[in-house]
């Protein structure tokens, strides 16, 4: 049980909110001792693991490009965009990027990000269709669109990665499953995983479109508004 202590490290740290980087490197640290590890072999391994996952911090490049997109204008002109389009709504837009976002996970394309891609682009254009939709919608429905847009990335990217044979969640099920004397190979848990995905899709469109009833029964709809007032210019 001792062995385990390093998840003892990490759930104490998150509690009292520690950095997250520094608890779960003592926590490395400690389990490696315990299970009497060396300092230096421990040390070795986790310059392994960094030099063989060194690409996954390539997304720190795009971040001068996001932010420079976004000083010009990009939110407010991916907000104008969706204003145009009258038949838009939080749900439909929310909904058509969850089906985007699980296939692109399917197929290992790299669309998408909270960073990259939901903040300078879908959460404006989500609340440009807001806007334009609704006359007084107001900062409490803001966080709302916030947290939807948040969570149809996740969504998307976590039901969804798993249906490619060669990410990292398939091949670190099939590892564990494998030393667990498990006979499973990669393309099974894909095939496992594709259900789930097109589970979420169905049951997110379910979620976002219910929250577009949710709006439009506490927010007054513009177009509505105009009619009543063309009725009684005409009257």
């Amino acid at each position: 049980m001792i062995k385990l202590i390093g998840i003892l490290i990490i759930v104490i740290g998150f509690i009292i909110k520690l950095d997250t980087l520094a608890v779960v490197v003592i926590a490395g640290i400690a389990t490696g001792l315990v299970s009497g590890m060396s300092f230096n072999d421990i040390m070795k391994i986790l310059g392994e693991a960094f030099v063989t996952n060194r690409y996954m911090s390539l997304f720190i490049i795009s971040l001068p490009v996001i932010g420079l997109l976004e000083r010009y204008g990009l939110k407010e002109r991916a907000a104008y965009l969706i204003g145009k389009i009258k038949t838009a709504t939080v749900g439909k837009l929310t909904s058509i990027y969850l089906i985007i976002r699980t296939i692109s996970a399917v197929f290992s394309l790299r669309i998408g990000g909270h960073v990259q891609f939901i903040r300078p682009l879908i959460l404006p254009m989500a609340q440009g269709a807001a806007e334009n939709r609704y006359e007084d919608f107001d900062e409490e429905g803001k966080e709302v669109v916030k947290g939807l847009e948040g969570s149809v990335e996740n969504y998307g990217n976590f039901f969804g990665q798993n249906g490619f044979v060669a990410s990292g969640g398939v091949l670190l099920i099939v590892g564990v499953l494998k030393e667990l004397n498990y006979k499973v190979e990669a393309i099974d848990v894909a095939k496992a995983s594709l259900p789930i995905a097109v589970i979420i899709m169905i049951v997110g469109t379910i979620q976002f479109l219910y929250y577009d009833k949710k709006f439009d029964k506490k927010y007054k709809k513009k177009a509505k508004q105009n009619t009543e007032s063309g009725g009684d210019i005409n009257a």
